[in-house]
This record gives C-alpha cells, structure tokens and sequence, in this order.
C-alpha cells in the first residue's frame, strides 16, 4: 500500500483490513516487550508472580511505570533480583514532569538520583510520560522544551536516553501548529527522543508516516495498541483498526529499536487480551526485527 491509500483508507477507518502478511521468520524477531502499566492491578497485587507470568507468555522486556524513588515498593537491589529472577530486563521507564505532583521519580524532584537508579536496574530510556491536565496550557507548553532538553542532559550524561511519550491531546493546536509539532521542533533531536503511541496519534486522526518522513530517525520506542472501529475504544492488537503493517515497514526512516505491546484497559480478563495479541504477533511478519 502506498501513502497515498493509507492516508484515504486511514480518513475512512478502514486500516485494519490490511494485515501483516504471515511468516515464519521467528529466529529474526525482537525479544517480546510489553508496558507493565498493561498490567497494573496485577503488579499491586503481586509483583513477582505478575513478571513471572508475563516471562510464562514468553516476555523478555518490560517498559516500567510508577519509579518514586524505589520500584513497585522495592529497593533497586530487590528489584534487580526479582528481574533476575523471572529472566526480564528493563528497557524504559516511565516519569511524569512533577508540575503538578512533584513527587520523588519526577523530572523536577531530584531527577539525578532517578537517573541513577534506573541506570543501576540497566534501563536504555527513560520518557516523560504524560502531562496532567492542570499542565496543558500555553504558559507551560512553551516551557515544555526547555525541561525536556535538561531531563535528556541528565540522562546522556548516566548513557541513558530521554524521550517523551505522547497521546491524543497533543495533537490540538498549539498557536499555528500542533503541540507535538512545538516539541519536536524546540527540542533537541540529540536530547529528546518520541515514544510515539499508535494508538493515541491513530485516535486523533494523524498519520505516523508524515512525522516520520518530517523528523526522520526521531521516534526509536513505539507504544503498540489496536482501537476498536467504532466507539475508538482500546482493543487486542489484531482486533482494530490500525494498518501496523505499514507503519511498520517505515520504521527504518522513524528510527525504530524497541516497541512495547500496550493496553490501557480491557473489556475481558487483561492477561487473556495481552495472550490474545501476542498470539496475532508471532503470526505477522510486520512486527519481527
């Protein structure tokens, strides 16, 4: 499919009809990596056994949420262990920018010592995950870029890179462009990376490709979700809309090294929508190395 018929089949939802074509090429695929926020209530429930299941599903890497300072109510020893333990590595983690809650783990509470810890556990990213609402407004956004850039100074320095993580809301417009648009341009490519979210882009109505092409080798993490076809809602990657074949044949020219299997909620049990999309990705070709 070229460009130009995804831009009109994406305008009229029809994406999903476009499967990645099947293969066997397992010995080239990317070790499994999943957001472990897919699995929250699991992880507050029992940590260890939440990450052994994830490894039993055949889970290699994680993409951690809620560091404060510790890990999931762990030390970074214990941590470490428990990691160990279950044969999983910590690729990226998640931060909120402490505007709003300035707790310990955020980019403006002594983010040296965050830094510290998750290069201790291993982590390659670190990302500013979301902006509270009380944030979205034009007197911080145009302060946005300048903490991103010494967030992502901070971790250079610890050999971790910075990214951020976006969602629907930073596709409204911002003056005469797009918030997303005023962060990619008022940061610095060598400091701030995107973790872009196919999901939230997908549901706003924008197409990955365009800011592929626009800012090439910008977007190394992806966040891998699927929406239902009509009321938008989350569903099992296989299940919606989005055209990952195509997205994923552009990852080259986006810079892509890892993508985490996200789902922010469930209308079943989420471990069975998370085997539910795992058993679609070791079908399709469109998501091996």
């Amino acid at each position: 499919m070229n460009r130009k018929d995804f831009i009109a089949l994406s305008s009229l939802g029809f994406l999903g009809l476009y499967a990645c074509g099947t293969s066997n090429l397992m010995n080239n695929r990317k070790p499994l990596a999943i957001q472990l926020y897919t699995i929250r209530d699991a992880v507050a429930e029992n940590l260890e056994k939440s990450l052994e299941r994830l490894a039993g599903l055949g889970f290699k890497q994680l993409e951690i949420y809620g560091y404060d300072g510790g890990f999931f109510g762990k030390t970074r020893k214990e941590f470490q262990s428990i990691l160990k333990n279950t044969g999983l590595e910590v690729i990226s983690s998640h931060h909120t920018t402490g505007v709003i809650h300035n707790s310990k783990g955020t980019l403006l509470n002594d983010w040296e010592k965050s830094v510290e810890d998750l290069h201790f556990i291993g982590s390659e990213y670190m990302v500013c995950s979301y902006l509270f609402e009380e944030e979205r407004t034009l007197e911080y956004y145009k302060k946005l870029p300048q903490l991103l850039n010494k967030s992502g100074e901070t971790t250079n320095e610890a050999e971790i890179a910075f990214a951020y993580h976006n969602h629907d809301f930073e596709f409204e417009k911002f003056d005469d462009k797009t918030v997303y648009d005023f962060i990619l341009d008022n940061t610095d490519s060598d400091l701030v990376n995107m973790e872009l979210d196919l999901y939230w882009i997908s549901k706003a109505g924008f197409n990955p490709l365009t800011y592929f092409e626009k800012y090439p080798k910008r977007f190394p993490l992806w966040h891998v979700k699927d929406m239902k076809a009509g009321n938008k809602d989350f569903t099992e990657v296989g299940n919606g809309t989005i055209d990952f074949k195509t997205i994923f044949e552009a990852k080259e020219i986006a810079g892509l090294k890892y993508w985490f299997l996200e789902q922010d909620s469930s209308d079943k049990d989420i471990f069975e929508s998370v085997e539910i999309s795992k058993k679609y990705i070791d079908r399709h070709s469109c998501f091996t190395k």
